[in-house]
């Protein structure tokens, strides 16, 4: 009797050999993390960390607190970068006299300021900022999300289209 093949049934997959070396799974390298130091230094307030601008962002608790650079491109502004604010500024420059705006983004004064990984003084500087980060110093730190007002006014999110029909429909009854 000749073996009926159903019109439904699917041609059957070949399937790969496993590689020769043994290996089931691709592991892409890690990267390396800049100035992991750092993150040893701040160990014990939990740090935990999120890619950010192609560079590795520090957080602590609900706030980011550094953004650690090391590229090959724009290399001035390799080294950690301190979430603070404008007010900040001057204080901040009186621990850290190396410290100044990032220039990467193309403006004068900028929120973010960083410890240059060329400065002399670099390792010992990120180490104190490391210290007030412990110390719980407000003057590094931001809530993500958090910005300083520009004067334009709160903007409104925009509606859904079958939303915004649906409140226009009910209003007219």
């Amino acid at each position: 009797m000749g073996c009926i093949i159903s019109p439904m049934s699917k041609p059957r997959r070949s399937t790969a050999l496993p590689p020769l070396d043994g290996t089931l799974f691709s592991v892409k390298p890690r990267k390396v993390v800049p100035q992991e130091f750092v993150l040893d230094a701040i160990s014990p307030v939990s740090p935990y960390t999120r890619p950010m601008f192609g560079c590795l962002a520090v957080y602590v608790k609900d706030k980011i607190v550094f953004i650690l650079r090391d590229k090959r491109e724009n290399t001035a502004d390799n080294g950690v970068w301190l979430a603070t604010t404008e007010q900040h500024h001057e204080s901040l420059r009186r621990e850290f006299p190396n410290l100044r705006s990032v220039q990467v983004f193309g403006k004068e004064v900028t929120a973010w300021q960083v410890l240059p990984a060329d400065a002399p003084d670099f390792e010992m500087a990120a180490l104190r900022a490391c210290e007030l980060v412990l110390a719980g110093d407000p003057r590094i730190g931001k809530v993500p999300g958090t910005r300083q007002a520009s004067g334009s006014g709160p903007t409104k999110a925009p509606q859904s289209l079958g939303r915004a029909k649906a409140q226009r429909g009910r209003g007219t009854q």
